[in-house]
């Protein structure tokens, strides 16, 4: 079974069934009571979004990646095309509250400061929950083109401030990856030695051994005052020597590290 942010409908949910088509879903109301349900043994995998075109990292999931015994072993993309909806016969002009995920809302900041300029925003746990909300002439969300409801009408327009918009999920399993894991990408996070020139140093073996660095993300690390964890994401199969004794080296040259996922 494979864990979602729900409800049925979200853009984690196109994830998850792109990803599993014929899998047998369930869905959560938050990251971390997905990342729970995995951790019980409720489910054998969960759908995390790690990354979107306009917005970078989703830092809330970087952070449960690295903080749980977890690994993520695929990867797929989502086009991303926001759509406003309201009550069909709604006047948009009398819109006073838009309701939507937060990224959605980030991503389509610009058409709402010019459309709605003095409409209330309200973050809600997906996309696809927004829809309850429809409930006067003044409510609007922000969903996905692919959703359809009695009662409610979608702009004919994508709405994102950026109109080539994607968001990167993970496919993410219990326990750590296998030394013969067959991989397109590896991604890991660190933590520097704090001495001058420490990341460039960390970051000497990916030259050295050939191989590309395609991310590279930074993060507060909690309860450590000026200190960052690094994300990195390389080209290179896990399964291949060199791409090995690359990662081993990084660890030496680390003060943490640890391997995230491999797909």
């Amino acid at each position: 079974m494979t864990g979602y942010l729900g409800p049925e409908g979200s853009y984690s949910y196109l994830a998850a069934k792109k990803l599993r088509p014929q899998g047998e879903l369930k869905a959560y109301q938050s990251f971390p009571l997905a990342m729970q349900a995995l951790e019980n043994n409720e489910v054998e995998e969960i759908v995390l979004p790690i990354e979107n075109s306009i917005n970078g990292g989703v830092a809330q999931n970087m952070d449960l990646l690295n903080s749980r015994e977890v690994c993520a072993v695929e990867h797929c993309a989502v086009a991303i095309d926001h759509r406003l909806a309201a009550l069909k016969g709604c006047g948009l002009k009398n819109i006073k509250r838009i309701y939507s995920h937060s990224q959605a809302l980030e991503q389509c900041s610009k058409y709402l400061l010019k459309n709605f300029p003095s409409a209330k925003l309200i973050a809600t746990q997906s996309t696809a929950a927004s829809l309850e909300l429809l409930k006067t002439d003044e409510d609007a969300c922000i969903v996905g083109s692919h959703t359809q409801k009695e009662g409610v009408e979608l702009s004919a327009e994508n709405i994102s401030d950026e109109k080539s918009n994607f968001t990167h999920f993970l496919l993410v399993r219990r326990g750590k990856i296998s030394g013969g894991a067959k991989s397109q990408k590896v991604y890991f996070s660190l933590t520097c030695k704090n001495v001058p020139g420490a990341l460039i140093s960390v970051l000497q073996p990916i030259k050295e051994r050939g191989l590309n660095m395609t991310k590279i993300e930074s993060r507060p690390v909690k309860n450590s005052p000026d200190e960052y964890a690094f994300f990195i994401e390389i080209e290179g199969d896990y399964s291949e020597e060199k791409t090995r004794l690359a990662l081993k080296e990084i660890e030496s040259l680390s003060k943490s590290f640890k391997i995230l996922g491999c797909y």
